[in-house]
C-alpha cells in the first residue's frame, strides 16, 4: 500500500517530474504524456462507475487498479519486464479481461451497424472511456518505437478498449439500447 503524507512536493515547478526510476524528465516527455493519459481514462472509467452496479461495476473497480499497475509500469523505464521490483502489467491480466469479453459478447446479438455512445448514462461514459483509452494505446505504442515498453501492457490497453466496448453494449440491455449509426441519414 502507498502512503501518501504530502499531496504537493513543490519537485514539478519547473515543469519537469520524476520517472519511478527517479530520472527527471519534462512534464510533456511522451512517457509522462502515456501514463497521464492512462490516468485520464481511469478518470473516464470512475464516471462510467457512477452509472453501474453488481458484475458491472466489479469488472471496472478491477479496471481501474490495473490501470493504475498500467501507470505504475510505464512511469518505470527499463527493458527487464520480469523485475520483481517493479511492479508491471502481466498476462495474467490481459487474459482476465478477455474471458470477461468472452462472457458478455455471447449474450450480445451481433451488430448491424457501427455504435454510437449513448444509449444510458454508464454506456456513454464507457464509449469516453474506450476513446480515451485508444488514445492513450497511440501514446504508448509510439513510445514503444522509441523505448522498451512491456508487451503485455500493450496487449493490455489494446484488450481494454475492446472490454469497455462490449461492457457498453452489456450495459446498454445486451445491445437492446444501442444508438446504431444510419450511414448517410442526415443528407
Amino acid at each position: 500500500m502507498v502512503t501518501l503524507t504530502r499531496i504537493y512536493t513543490r519537485g514539478g515547478d519547473k515543469g519537469e517530474t520524476s520517472l519511478g526510476s527517479g530520472t527527471r524528465v519534462p512534464k510533456h516527455d511522451l512517457r509522462v504524456a502515456a501514463y497521464g493519459t492512462v490516468d485520464e481514462a481511469n478518470a473516464a472509467v470512475g464516471l462510467a462507475r457512477l452509472h453501474t452496479a453488481g458484475a458491472a461495476d466489479a469488472m471496472l473497480h478491477r479496471i481501474q487498479d490495473d490501470l493504475f499497475d498500467l501507470g505504475a509500469d510505464l512511469c518505470t523505464p527499463g527493458d527487464d519486464f520480469n523485475d520483481s521490483k517493479s511492479l508491471r502489467i502481466v498476462q495474467e491480466q490481459v487474459d482476465r479481461l478477455e474471458r470477461e469479453i468472452d462472457g458478455m459478447n455471447a449474450t450480445l446479438a451481433p451488430l448491424k451497424s457501427f455504435v454510437l455512445p449513448g444509449g444510458t448514462a454508464a454506456a456513454a461514459y464507457l464509449h469516453l472511456a474506450r476513446t480515451v483509452a485508444r488514445r492513450a494505446e497511440r501514446l504508448i505504442t509510439e513510445l514503444a518505437g522509441r523505448e522498451a515498453v512491456n508487451p503485455a501492457a500493450i496487449r493490455y490497453i489494446n484488450r481494454l478498449s475492446d472490454h469497455l466496448f462490449v461492457l457498453s453494449r452489456h450495459v446498454n440491455g445486451d445491445g437492446a439500447k444501442d444508438v446504431l449509426w444510419r450511414p448517410g441519414a442526415n443528407r
